[in-house]
This record gives C-alpha cells, sequence and structure tokens, in this order.
C-alpha cells in the first residue's frame, strides 16, 4: 500500500496555506479521506493505504479565498494522480488567487 502527503503555500502571500480543507477521493468518487492543512500548510498523513490505481485530491480553494477575504478564480483545484506502487506521494499545491501549480514531491 502507498501513503499519501500533501503541502499547499499561499503564492501570492509567500506563507502556507493554513486552514484550506481537501478531500482525497478513489477514482469511482468514494471519499477516501478529508483533512485540514496545519500551520505550516501541511497534511502530513492523508492516507497510508492506498492501491494501485488513479486517486482525485480536492483542495477547497474557493473557501479558503472567500474566508481571507479574497476572490479567487479557482473554486477548486483538482489534482488527478496515479499511484503505481507502494511508496510514498506527496502533491504539494502552490497557489495563488489566479494560478496555481502542483507536481509530484518527496
Amino acid at each position: 500500500m502507498a501513503s499519501l502527503s500533501t503541502h499547499v503555500l499561499d503564492t501570492a502571500a509567500g506563507r502556507p496555506a493554513e486552514g484550506l480543507r481537501i478531500t482525497l477521493e478513489a477514482a469511482d468518487g468514494n471519499v477516501l479521506a478529508e483533512a485540514v492543512t496545519d500551520a505550516d500548510g501541511r497534511v502530513g498523513s492523508l492516507a497510508a493505504d492506498l492501491v494501485a490505481e488513479d486517486h482525485v485530491l480536492r483542495f477547497d480553494t474557493g473557501g479558503w479565498f472567500a474566508a481571507r477575504g479574497e476572490t479567487a478564480f479557482y473554486p477548486e483545484v483538482v489534482v488527478t494522480f496515479t499511484v503505481g506502487d507502494d511508496g510514498h506521494y506527496h502533491v504539494p499545491l502552490l497557489l495563488s488567487p489566479f494560478g496555481y501549480s502542483t507536481y509530484r514531491g518527496s
């Protein structure tokens, strides 16, 4: 089984995105886990038992920006990724009100 963590950084403000809600789903849409980022913008252990298949991370970016009185272009960021082996998967999100990027971290 594979494990998963994530990290969200607000690149416009130059700080971690504390308090951002994240949902992990299986490819069929079943919710596997939900979490909120900590003060460092991290969820250190979102899942520890992922099987080899596609998974979906949903980041509630619209709600997070709205809670700060900011308008965002993307109300949600959805990242679909493939688990192929039993290693650790880290999926960071670099976020601003009008753009984002992601990658496989370590």
